[in-house]
C-alpha cells in the first residue's frame, strides 16, 4: 500500500494467537477416538478457516461416529488445552505496537466463538488490546467466506470497507476479506502459500513484513 489504511482487521486463530496446530491436534485425537484417522496436514487442509459445525458435518460424511453433542465436547477439550499452551503468533505483538504508535485502530474478525477467544486472548496477553473490538461469526448471519464479520467490524468503527485491511491465514477468510471490498493480506505462517496467493492482494510469511505492506 502507498498509504496506511484507516483500520486493520485481523483474523484471530493463526494470525494473532498461535492456536491452529494445538486445536488441530485436539481434533485429530478426538476424531481418532470416533473412528476417523486423519493426518495433521489433512486436518489443516480440510478444516482450517471453517467452523466447528463444518468440521462435525464433514467428519461424519467421512465416517466419524460423532454424537449429537460432539461440539460441546470438542470445545471443552480445545479450551482446556489452549488455556495451558497457546501463545501469541511470533511478531504479532510488535505489529500491534506499531499500529498503536501510528494511531491506526484494529479489531478482530473471527469464525471462532467468543468463548474460545475468551480463553486465547487473555492467555496471550492480547485481550485488553482488543476490548470492544472482538467480533465473531456468532455476531453475524453468515460465517466466512461471507464478508459479514469484517463488514460488522468496519461498521462499528465507522470506517469504510475500502479503507480497511484484512489479515488472514485461510483461503476461506481471505475470500471473506475480498468479498467485503477490503485489501486482503494473506499470512502463510502455517498455510500453504499457494492457497492464499490467488486470492489475496499480497502474501507474507513473517509478521515482521506486515508493517511495510501496510505502508507504515
Amino acid at each position: 500500500m502507498n498509504t496506511p489504511p484507516d483500520m486493520v482487521i485481523f483474523d484471530c486463530d493463526g494470525v494473532l494467537v498461535d492456536s491452529e496446530m494445538i486445536t488441530n491436534r485436539v481434533i485429530q485425537e478426538n476424531l481418532k477416538r470416533h473412528d476417523l484417522l486423519l493426518e495433521l496436514d489433512e486436518i489443516m487442509h480440510l478444516f482450517v478457516g471453517g467452523t466447528m459445525q463444518g468440521v462435525m458435518d464433514l467428519s461424519r460424511e467421512m465416517g466419524a461416529t460423532l454424537p449429537d453433542d460432539w461440539l460441546d465436547h470438542i470445545y471443552s477439550e480445545m479450551h482446556a488445552v489452549l488455556a495451558k499452551e497457546v501463545e501469541p503468533v511470533k511478531g504479532a505483538v510488535a505489529v500491534l505496537d506499531a499500529l498503536d504508535a501510528a494511531g491506526i485502530p484494529y479489531a478482530i474478525g473471527s469464525n471462532g466463538l467468543h468463548s474460545k477467544m475468551a480463553v486465547t486472548l487473555p492467555k496471550t496477553g492480547l485481550l485488553e488490546r482488543f476490548t470492544g473490538r472482538v467480533f465473531s461469526r456468532e455476531d453475524v448471519a453468515n460465517p466466512k467466506p461471507a464478508p459479514d464479520v469484517y463488514l460488522l467490524a468496519a461498521s462499528r468503527a465507522g470506517i469504510a470497507p475500502d479503507r480497511c485491511v484484512v489479515v488472514e491465514d485461510s483461503a476461506s477468510g481471505a475470500k471473506a476479506g475480498v468479498a467485503a471490498g477490503m485489501t486482503t493480506f494473506g499470512f502463510y505462517g502455517e498455510t500453504p502459500r499457494e492457497r492464499l496467493e490467488p486470492i489475496c492482494n499480497a502474501v507474507f510469511g513473517d509478521m515482521s513484513e506486515l508493517p511495510a505492506l501496510l505502508g507504515m
